[in-house]
């Protein structure tokens, strides 16, 4: 298993959202290029990128901080919020990034999501975000009818990079990530599952890989001190 960091961007900065709510927002570091340097230094091979204004936009807006970040050449970076046309798939994938994360937009017309996972293959990433067993679009705005399992067997047939699953209950939250239902889509996919939201110690980082996540993101907990990035790549091994 290994450890993906995360940015979120509001303005070109690296915030942090509590449960997805933008009322609810955390300030740290100014310059997410400096940020990414940081964990570069402590080991990190990859970057999750959130752009939170692009989420609620419907699409990217922090591009410049993005190619800036990608610019450094260390670091496999995957990117979503607002991601909802070709053409905004193809100016992420320029600017160096190595995969996007599809969420809102692979639920309301899943005709064109799995056109897009064809023709971008391996390279397009599921982002599944529930609150409970529904899955929530809009940048977490809204809550869709959709199953989370159910979704997940569906476009797991498609050739994608991943899925990642977040609870939003538990993002931002520092209470340790929803094994169960984690654990539920990797029983059910034979595509990787990365485990996102609540991550806050190492045991929660062992706890993932035990049920057999490809990776973990882990966010505020980094930010916050109570996991040491070069210690969470240790224990993922």
């Amino acid at each position: 298993m290994y450890i993906i960091p995360a940015i979120d961007l509001i303005e070109g900065h690296c915030v942090r959202l509590i449960q997805g709510q933008y009322d609810k927002k955390i300030n740290y570091e100014s310059n997410p290029a400096k940020q990414a340097q940081s964990f570069i230094d402590d080991g990190a091979q990859w970057l999750h990128i959130v752009d939170l204004e692009g989420a609620k936009a419907g699409k990217p807006v922090n591009t410049e901080t993005i190619s800036e970040i990608a610019a450094l050449g260390k670091l496999k970076i995957e990117v979503g919020g607002g991601i909802r046309n070709e053409d905004s798939i193809k100016q992420l994938l320029d600017t160096g990034v190595e995969r996007v994360i599809i969420g809102t937009k692979a639920i309301t017309d899943f005709e064109w999501f799995c056109e897009m996972a064809q023709k971008f293959s391996g390279r397009i990433v599921l982002g599944l975000d529930a609150r409970g067993s529904k899955i929530s679009t809009e940048g977490w705005l809204e809550d869709s009818t959709e199953s989370l399992l159910d979704f997940a067997k569906k476009a797991a047939k498609m050739p994608l990079a991943a899925i990642i699953y977040t609870d939003i209950t538990k993002d931002g939250m520092m209470s340790g990530p929803n094994l169960e239902s984690t654990k539920a889509i990797i029983e059910e996919v034979d595509i990787p599952v990365v485990a996102s939201g609540g991550v806050t110690t190492i045991e929660d980082i062992k706890n993932v890989a035990e049920i057999g996540s490809a990776a973990a993101i882990v966010g505020r907990s980094l930010y916050e001190g109570t996991i040491k990035l070069t210690d969470a790549i240790k224990a993922a091994g």
